[in-house]
């Protein structure tokens, strides 16, 4: 499971990462380090886009807020996950349930069956979410035949 860091640590941390990677390459092989190090940083960067880009592709071909099975996606989230990786799960975007640009950004997945499950994003992490299912009358009502 990912270590859950704070936004600031995260803004602040890849980039001074980076920054001593190319330093040491500097150091210990000079030109050819930096050059060595500068793609590999390229090349991470690449990789991650290709997913992010990848995850899209999959949702834009899918209904919005649809997910085969509402209590599937319920025990596989974790608190802390990105919302690009939600989406991965689902393989679809969420519908928005909240206020455009406000925290905590609100998004819902529903299935066949009606249940949904409400998801919870602070900063892009998950925090919380909820599985709301039909009671058993609607659900007798619904199957009814006129």
């Amino acid at each position: 499971m990912p270590i859950a860091l704070s936004p600031l640590v995260q803004k602040v941390a890849a980039p001074l990462a980076a920054v001593a990677l190319v330093a040491l390459a500097y150091r210990s092989y000079s030109w050819p380090g930096v050059a060595a190090a500068l793609g590999a940083l390229v090349m991470w960067m690449l990789l991650h886009f290709t997913r992010m880009l990848q995850v899209m592709q999959r949702a834009a071909h899918r209904p919005k807020g649809y997910v085969d099975s509402a209590v599937m996606l319920n025990a596989k989230l974790r608190a802390g996950m990105t919302l690009l990786h939600v989406v991965a799960l689902t393989r679809a975007l969420g519908t928005s349930a909240g206020e455009p640009g406000e925290q905590p950004e609100v998004f819902c997945w529903s299935d066949g069956s009606q249940s949904t499950v409400r998801c919870e994003f602070f900063s892009g992490r998950l925090k919380n979410w909820t599985l709301v299912r039909p009671s058993a009358e609607e659900s007798l009502n619904e199957n009814a035949a006129p």
